[in-house]
């Protein structure tokens, strides 16, 4: 299936619209080394101002750098997440602030025991490739989080992980974690675990930290998904066209710091802009606009020829409800069907209000689903059926047919949460609702599921490794 928001034309006038962006208004880089870079490069850089205004054929020639594919692996390297050859991946919140234990309840502050329980959790499921940190716990110092982070992370699950990196000092602890994980350093510049996502502060700025990483992570020449969140109506014009073009502006810009660090620094676009509620004056996560973002800015980046990253079956509902089916559904299969590469930050409860595993088995359920209807259709002789459809005739039934065994677990999608028995069935057991349902199955998963233990020697080390993260950070006062 091809969906499409934007003919060539338009694509062209975005891509055009960035570039004069780019190299009228600039963007602000507050990173001494990169602007040094930048002005090598060929671009106009105002040092005290820390604008750097990149002529279009300075960006055309860092983009032609950046490596289009690549693929990141878990603890067990069979658990896979490719990019850039056109298949699916999705993987769960990178970190909420606050922790949703049960849908309508009240939230609470995230600690690292939800780290644990929510790795452990998406190793279950069957459709989250990359499992998420899901909680930003700040009762630890944000100096060795991510490092404690992923060392949790390391012991719930074999598949790749993604999480929020912090600074350069604990990247490199993040390193020395890969390096241990897979024997050398040779190995984990092989096989990356996770990368480090560099995100804009829209409008046209980027962050000194989010750059700074970048040196250290350039080791093991980690991917770098870019992806600003720039909000239409708030960071961004009150426009789809100019939100866009901006947004586009922001991602181009990230490419080429990417390729500055390291060339040929493998990429994915991250065309992850939302709109501004004017009425609420809340972010969007399940609206229409959403939908259309997500399909225009995958157009956006697969012109450029990169793996695409886009926030679509994200919601507003903060319940398992009718509003969390539409927003999730319309969403991600519209994003789907345009082709991007990954769907991001899965299992929050409202926009950015809080992490919840029932919502993250609801957005499974639903991924599930749209990944059967985008399947391609099988025709041969054997699924036509002729012979049987002469061998039954007019008025016969296919059910008890050997034909109808042989096929029918392939051919229908069968569901886990979504409800399909008869009505007195269905009252007999207590009338469950969608969100009842997703209660017990999370309650369930938790309970029963059990990761791949992780080495005993391995884990030795990650610690020894945390416990140097955390002593320089206690040094450096």
């Amino acid at each position: 299936m091809n969906c499409r928001a934007l003919n060539d034309q338009q694509i062209q006038r975005i891509h055009e619209a960035s570039l004069a962006i780019l190299a009228r208004t600039g963007v602000v880089v507050p990173h001494p080394e990169m602007l040094s870079r930048f002005a090598d490069a060929g671009a106009n850089v105002d040092f005290d101002e820390q604008r750097v205004r990149i002529p279009s054929d300075v960006v055309m020639r860092l983009l032609a750098m950046a490596g289009r594919e690549f693929t990141i692996y878990g603890r067990d390297l069979t658990k896979t997440a490719r990019f850039g050859v056109g298949e699916l991946n999705f993987n769960a919140s990178s970190g909420q602030a606050f922790w949703v234990d049960e849908l309508g309840s009240s939230r609470r502050y995230t600690t690292m025991d939800d780290v644990a329980a929510a790795s452990r959790f998406a190793d279950a499921l069957e459709h989250i490739n990359i499992p998420g940190a899901m909680a930003d716990p700040h009762n630890v110092p944000v100096s060795y989080r991510c490092v404690e982070v992923a060392a949790t992370m390391l012991r719930n699950t074999t598949k790749p992980i993604t999480l929020w990196f912090y600074d350069r000092a604990s990247a490199k602890y993040l390193i020395d974690i890969m390096i241990a994980l897979r024997g050398d350093e040779k190995r984990a510049q092989e096989y990356p675990l996770c990368y480090p996502f560099l995100e804009p502060i829209s409008p046209l700025r980027f962050p000194f930290h989010g750059i700074d990483l970048l040196f250290e992570t350039a080791r093991l020449n980690l991917p770098v998904p870019v992806g600003p969140m720039a909000q239409m109506g708030l960071s961004a014009p009150a426009t789809l066209a100019g939100t866009m073009s901006q947004e586009n502006a922001e991602i181009l810009a990230g490419i080429c710091i990417t390729q500055l660090v390291r060339a040929g620094t493998p990429v994915c676009y991250g065309g992850i802009c939302h709109a501004f509620d004017m009425r609420s004056t809340q972010v969007i996560f399940g609206g229409p606009e959403q939908a259309i973002f997500g399909v225009a800015m995958t157009q956006m980046g697969k012109s450029y020829g990169f793996p695409v990253y886009i926030n679509s079956g994200l919601i507003d509902s903060k319940r398992g409800d009718a509003q969390a089916g539409l927003e999730v559904g319309a969403a991600l299969a519209l994003g789907a069907a345009a082709g991007a590469d990954i769907f991001a930050h899965f299992g929050i409860a409202g926009a950015d209000q809080g992490a919840s595993l029932e919502i993250l088995l609801l957005q499974d359920e639903m991924i599930s689903y749209i990944k059967r209807a985008l399947r391609p259709i099988e025709i041969d002789d054997d699924l036509l059926g002729l012979d049987v459809i002469d061998e039954i005739g007019p008025s016969g039934t296919f059910i008890d047919h050997e034909h109808t065994v042989s096929h029918f677990r392939q051919q229908l999608w069968f569901p886990k949460l979504l409800d399909r028995d008869y009505y007195q069935v269905w009252l007999d057991g207590g009338a469950k609702s969608m969100e009842d349902r997703a209660r017990l199955r999370t309650r369930e998963i938790l309970a029963e599921h059990k990761p791949e233990p992780i080495n005993e020697d391995l884990d030795r080390e990650i610690e020894r490794i945390v416990s140097a993260a955390k002593r320089e950070s206690v040094a450096g006062g």
